[in-house]
């Protein structure tokens, strides 16, 4: 009986074998009105499991075929990247998804699409620095910032992802000769996350450093008068650093055409808005806008580097990191 009983209730609370199953590595407050409104519009139920982006793909790949699991939604194309070259994500044919979605957003094989965008660029004291006084990351090298540069950790797969594009760029020489001298100009010991280095500038005990814009913009929205400001990086060479969020069909999906379909959803103008403006970042599709806190830090030309040089490089960025004693 008590079998019987046990089988009954996880029975119960099992999803509905037409269910889409997404596993996510972000947070659920950030997606879940999102997924709502989808099954409002389309009838299509949604099981959401959310984890951290490593655990979430030693699952899938723990799982193999026998995963229950539609639609991966994580953080970083590096991470994405990773996943894809496990075997974990299958390609998506999609018109929808190719017309939504830049090339230089999406995984070239389509296994991966960005959804949202958010550039890594300088952030400044604005009591002590003037913009005029910054250009490029390559900037932050010159002897005037000396004592004066900030950095989180390079455990950070953010910093990770930008000096893998940076060496997409310059060449593993010159972003070594970039990180040494950063790491040269460092105030402090690296900070465990943005915030910590944003509030180290506002202290005082720095003036400039490298942060997501999103990290930024919580702050703002906490602190409208904080003195602090973003200045997009390398405007006149290639272009400012942006990284995604993003997705990708699973390859063992069970319901593939319905997380197809999802995905698509996701690439259209309504929902790239509201999936941006959560969390203070930007639509991967040109056709939506962003929030207004988000446009008031004006314009900048992005850099046009396939972002999948996040994940091909990375292995090569940690080492170079590594060499260059930033820890």
């Amino acid at each position: 009986m008590i079998g019987l009983f046990l089988v009954g209730l996880l029975s119960a609370c099992a999803p509905a074998p037409s269910d889409l199953i997404v596993y996510s590595a972000r947070n659920e407050e950030h997606i879940q009105d999102i997924f709502e409104r989808y099954t409002k519009e389309s009838g299509q139920k949604i099981q959401l499991i959310t984890d951290d982006a490593g655990p979430l793909i030693q699952r899938l790949a723990a799982e193999g075929k026998n995963s229950p699991a539609d639609l991966l939604i994580t953080v970083d194309a590096g991470v994405l990247w990773h996943a894809a070259q496990l075997g974990l994500l299958r390609p998506t044919e999609s018109a929808t998804l190719d017309a939504n979605i830049p090339e230089h957003l999406r995984d070239p094989q389509k296994r991966w699409f960005g959804l949202t965008v958010r550039a890594r660029t300088i952030v400044y004291s604005t009591e002590r620095v003037k913009p005029e006084e910054l250009d490029s990351y390559e900037s932050l090298t010159d002897a005037k910032w000396k004592g004066r540069v900030c950095l989180r950790t390079s455990k950070s797969v953010y910093n990770q992802s930008l000096i893998a594009m940076l060496i997409a760029q310059h060449g593993e020489e010159k972003t070594e000769q970039i990180v040494r001298g950063w790491v040269a100009n460092l105030a402090t010991s690296p900070f465990a996350n943005d915030t910590l280095l944003m509030q180290a500038i506002v202290a005082g005990q720095c003036d400039v450093g490298i942060v997501n814009t999103y990290y930024f913009g919580r702050l703002q929205r906490d602190e409208p008068n904080i003195p602090l400001q973003l200045f997009w990086a390398d405007q006149r060479g290639e272009g400012t650093h942006v990284n995604i969020s993003g997705a990708g069909v699973t390859t063992n999906a069970p319901r593939a055409a319905q997380a197809q379909k999802f995905l698509e959803w996701l690439s259209q103008p309504e929902a790239q808005a509201m999936f941006a403006a959560v969390d203070l970042e930007y639509p991967a599709s040109p056709a939506a806008s962003a929030v207004e806190q988000v446009v008031r830090w004006g314009e900048f030309k992005p850099n046009p580097l396939n972002v999948a040089h996040a994940g091909e490089l990375q292995p090569a960025a940690v080492r170079l990191m590594d060499r260059a004693g930033y820890l």
